[in-house]
């Protein structure tokens, strides 16, 4: 009878292996990318970065995957689905490796609100994300205790590179991870309709820390470049460019420290709107040509 039981356990376990394994812990099965048009994703980690634009989908059928929310449905006719990624570097990459894996993206779009680094833009002004970098990727230089903290002797690390990021010498520098061109073009082309802000190219930093330093602040404008900084671009950008999906970072000022711009979470709603006028131009340019 053991041996029959471990018989029957065994051929069990080899058929659910072949029909794609369990579906324990699923509520779905994954997109078929052969049978059905790959949608859009587009991504924000709060409820103020996604609600509105979840809201304004069709056919709108909420998946959840452990903590990540996933709302699909149609815009224009077209697959579009609303990822909350919740906050974070980490976060933002187990939701994009979640919806690579499960959904088959044609192209994603990290989206929401950030803090400005430059005191020429404001809250409400949108910067596209013509490069992303994650600006908590450094080598600290040997300091004594006691002699505290120097950000000059911060050495960048390409953490993308091979074998040790911080003995390479040829991988002492920040991976900037391109904005895609058709993404951008599709961003650039409605950026009239938006009437709250200016719409401006920029670099997008992301870390998980909420710098309030002016000087730090300035030393990352300066040494990188950088426009605005949150918590989820360049993350979500490395991963959908290891699975290579066409990948665009779109931030709203919510709050601007450089030029004591006051935070206000209502930008959260005019970012989706804009975005969402990004995805119906990337759809009807591009996907549906």
């Amino acid at each position: 009878m053991m041996k029959t039981a471990f018989m029957l356990r065994t051929a069990l376990l080899l058929g659910l292996l072949l029909t794609g394994g369990s579906t324990l812990g699923q509520q779905t099965q994954p997109v078929n990318s052969t049978r059905e048009l790959r949608p859009v994703i587009v991504q924000g980690a709060m409820d103020i970065e996604v609600k509105k634009f979840a809201s304004r989908l069709d056919n709108v059928r909420v998946e959840k995957v452990g903590g990540w929310t996933f709302w699909r449905g149609t815009l224009d006719g077209y697959p579009v689905i609303v990822s909350k990624t919740m906050k974070g570097l980490s976060n933002a990459a187990a939701a994009t490796t979640i919806a690579a894996e499960r959904y088959y993206p044609v192209a994603i779009i990290n989206q929401g609100t950030s803090g400005g680094h430059v005191s020429d833009l404001h809250v409400y002004d949108i910067v596209l994300g013509k490069y992303a970098l994650n600006l908590g990727a450094f080598r600290t230089a040997y300091r004594k205790p006691g002699q505290g903290s120097d950000l000059q002797g911060w050495k960048p690390m390409d953490l993308m590179a091979e074998g040790s990021s911080g003995q390479n010498p040829n991988a002492q520098t920040l991976r900037r991870f391109k904005g895609d061109e058709q993404l951008l073009a599709a961003a650039e082309s409605v950026k009239h309709l938006y009437r709250k802000g200016r719409v401006v190219e920029g670099i997008i930093g992301s870390d998980d820390m909420w710098n309030s330093e002016i000087d730090r602040i300035q030393w990352f404008h300066t040494q990188f470049g950088t426009s605005v900084e949150e918590m989820e671009t360049a993350s979500a950008a490395q991963i959908a460019g290891v699975f290579q999906i066409p990948f665009l970072g779109i931030r709203i000022l919510s709050n601007n420290i450089t030029n004591d711009g006051k935070y206000d979470a209502k930008t959260g709603d005019a970012c989706q709107d804009y975005v969402y006028d990004v995805v119906k131009a990337y759809i009807a340019g591009t996907l549906k040509r």
